[in-house]
């Protein structure tokens, strides 16, 4: 049985989205056809002004509101701005300022290095990470890419090309999670967990 155009539309649009198949798309759409008209239309005046309404920081390429030249923790005098935390995506700005415990700054780099991706450092936010490290007095660097082969491969590349200048490079640890067993735990990370273990006082 074929769809009318407009579910269909949308089915196929939700289901473009990351983490959303096809079943999930569906019910999505038939749930918003059932949903209060109001609801629909909140629903489509927000993703209206998503693009239009936010833009990226000029100073560490996190998304802020459009109009504001920097976003509210590069605004905040309060931030120690001798250390950089150096992210791949906004989403990793939002879990470190949860934990409430990073009082620094940030750089966006808005990827990982990938050459299967075809992702180089040309097209991340490196060129402008080199300019902050010239200009501004940065005492220590920290890089907090995923822990993935991506995301190791771009510390390794910032890592050396940070080198020439009077910077600490530090790397997030890595270890076992709060509440895990060892027996559930993979070689690499226990690897690490032994790696980084440290004196208890």
């Amino acid at each position: 049985m074929s769809l009318p155009l407009p579910i269909q539309n949308l089915i196929d649009a939700l289901s473009r989205l990351p983490g959303i198949g096809p079943k999930t798309a569906s019910r999505l759409t038939f749930y918003l056809l059932r949903a209060p008209d109001n609801f629909s239309l909140d629903l489509a005046e927000a993703l209206d002004v998503l693009k239009s309404g936010t833009a990226f920081c000029q100073r560490c390429y996190n998304i802020t509101e459009a109009g504001r030249v920097e976003c509210i923790v590069c605004a905040d005098e309060a931030r120690d701005r001798s250390i950089l935390c150096i992210v791949e995506e906004p989403l990793d700005v939002l879990a470190l300022e949860r934990t409430d415990g990073f009082r620094g700054v940030y750089h966006v780099l808005h990827g990982a290095l990938s050459p299967i991706e075809g992702i180089s450092p040309e097209d991340l936010k490196i060129r402008e990470l080199m300019g902050r490290c010239e200009q501004e007095d940065i005492r220590e660097v920290i890089l907090a890419t995923n822990p993935s082969m991506e995301g190791d491969a771009t510390a390794m590349y910032l890592r050396g090309q940070l080198a020439h200048f009077d910077i600490q490079i530090t790397r997030l640890a890595r270890g076992l999670p709060m509440g895990g067993d060892l027996e559930y735990a993979d070689q690499s990370t226990l690897l690490r967990a032994l790696a980084g273990r440290q004196y208890m006082d």
